[in-house]
């Protein structure tokens, strides 16, 4: 899932953007029940191949084009006097992962149908239209506004592909239910955030670092709302995390240490949990810092 040498030269990360996709569902009219929308990696894929992941990929330089400005509108920055055209690119290129991976256009600012958001990708893969050509023959433009920040993550600099992704959460639109390409992903669901974590921890799914944390931190809310309110709250600062050798009951092992672990040159913590990942087995597992 992950290739990493403590040894390798450092690549530059890439900018990299993910969503969060969630929605809510009442099982009980007095139970609400927040669902996030998962997709599974091809397991050749180069980078967190297998894993369970959120749809998301690399900033294109199509999603930097100024022609944008016209098209998308209300961006919320990362990062203090970050401008607007930067920041706008992040959150389209996180719109249109969403599109290309699970057939879901958040942002859009009229109603798109689960039938349209599945033409809209078919445009896409077809490569004749970009983004942006695909949205204005449709008469669509994006509300980037309703994309909020929850978090900042940087690949190791042990890693081999890195990337510098930030992380969006937003509501999926009514009626898209979402489907995965059968491309770069080869399955996708609507769960609980505490169901996907009880799965890996049965061993039944592959969930990285990253991706661990997030599903956490939705664990402490109920609703859609919940979510968007949490992720005021989040720091939008980078957290790096640090390759480092450990030992445990089980002997040596890999960690992947976070800002405010003790091993960390980074002294606070820039997310809520426990420090580090260590790798057991194939999984790599939240523990906190020995003693």
């Amino acid at each position: 899932m992950l290739d990493l040498d403590a040894n390798r030269s450092i690549v530059p990360p890439r900018d990299a953007a993910t969503v969060l996709l969630v929605r809510d569902r009442r099982p009980h009219p007095s139970v609400p029940r927040l669902e996030v929308f998962c997709v599974v990696r091809h397991v050749k894929s180069g980078f967190l191949g297998g894993a369970v992941v959120f749809p998301g990929g690399k900033v294109d330089d199509a999603d930097r084009h100024p022609a944008w400005g016209t098209l998308a509108h209300g961006a919320t920055p990362f990062v203090t006097g970050e401008e607007d055209a930067t920041a706008r690119a992040f959150a389209i290129a996180a719109c249109r992962e969403a599109i290309e991976e699970a057939a879901i256009l958040p942002a859009a600012t009229r109603g798109v149908t689960h039938v349209e958001a599945l033409a809209l990708r078919d445009v896409l893969a077809k490569g004749a239209l970009d983004f942006m050509a695909v949205l204005e023959a449709r008469g669509l433009s994006l509300d980037l506004a309703s994309l909020h920040p929850f978090g900042r993550w940087v690949t190791p600099v042990a890693e081999s592909r890195r990337f510098d992704t930030r992380f969006f959460l937003a509501a999926a639109p009514a009626g898209q239910e979402g489907a995965h390409d059968a491309r770069e992903t080869t399955a996708s669901f609507w769960s609980t955030p505490r169901e996907v974590l009880a799965r890996f921890d049965a061993g039944e799914l592959q969930v990285a670092p990253p991706t661990h944390r997030c599903l956490e931190l939705l664990t402490a809310v109920a609703s859609t709302e919940e979510a968007v309110a949490l992720a005021g709250r989040l720091s939008r600062e980078p957290i790096c995390p640090k390759l480092v050798q450990t030992r445990g009951h089980g002997g040596e092992s890999l960690a992947l240490v976070l800002p405010g672990d003790p091993e960390h040159e980074v002294r606070e913590a820039r997310v809520p949990g426990r420090s580090r990942f260590v790798l057991r087995g194939e999984r790599w597992l939240p523990e906190g810092a020995p003693g």
